[in-house]
């Protein structure tokens, strides 16, 4: 039971910080989203930042997670990355309403010189790292960590655009333009490899 509760206290405190900001949430918006009362909320968490830690902890797992199981079920590394891709149109409507949830929390806690600004970096750090391993696979050799973090940027920028214009053609415009770009990278590394 109190394990069923805290878990549900991280993914209420895991919405509302998408939704409203790490700075905007307060406990009271927590315990009323879970429907607890502020002493039983204490009984799990004594401060925000042991929620905005245990958040962090759950986006990171759910982020490899979701990586695994790209590895899982793609049989190539571009087919991989294309997922990467196309995840700001499976998110389409929550991105324009929020931005990327791991792209807006770094940003707040950076501005704020938060101590979990580090922890919170480890889920692009997390993303970094795979692109790099797909694009290594790809045979893009040298080359692959200055491609992944072209995916990484492209990915943020149009999330930030998304949020800031609400245009869905734009994001699959964005798409397509990004996937034409990767399947040049494919026909480079298929081309360096004969």
């Amino acid at each position: 039971m109190a394990k069923a509760t805290r878990q549900q206290i991280v993914e209420a405190a895991d919405n509302l910080f998408y939704s409203h900001g790490y700075v905007q949430t307060s406990f009271a918006d927590i315990a009323a989203a879970v429907k607890i009362s502020r002493g039983n909320f204490y009984y799990h968490f004594k401060t925000k930042d042991e929620i905005l830690d245990a958040v962090i902890d759950k986006r990171l797992t759910d982020r490899e997670t979701l990586l695994a199981k790209w590895d899982e079920t793609s049989s190539s590394p571009a087919g991989r990355i294309e997922c990467f891709i196309r995840i700001v149109i499976v998110n389409q409507a929550k991105i324009m309403a929020y931005g990327c949830p791991v792209g807006t929390l770094t940003t707040e806690l950076a501005k704020l010189d938060h101590a979990s600004t580090d922890k919170a970096n480890e889920i692009m750090t997390l993303f970094r790292d795979w692109l790099i391993r797909q694009f290594e696979a790809l045979g893009c050799g040298g080359k692959s960590e200055e491609n992944a973090l072209h995916v990484l940027t492209w990915s943020q920028g149009v999330a930030t655009l998304a949020q800031a214009f609400k245009d869905e053609a734009y994001v699959h415009r964005e798409v397509d333009r990004i996937l034409e770009w990767l399947a040049g990278i494919v026909r480079e590394a298929q081309q360096a490899g004969n």
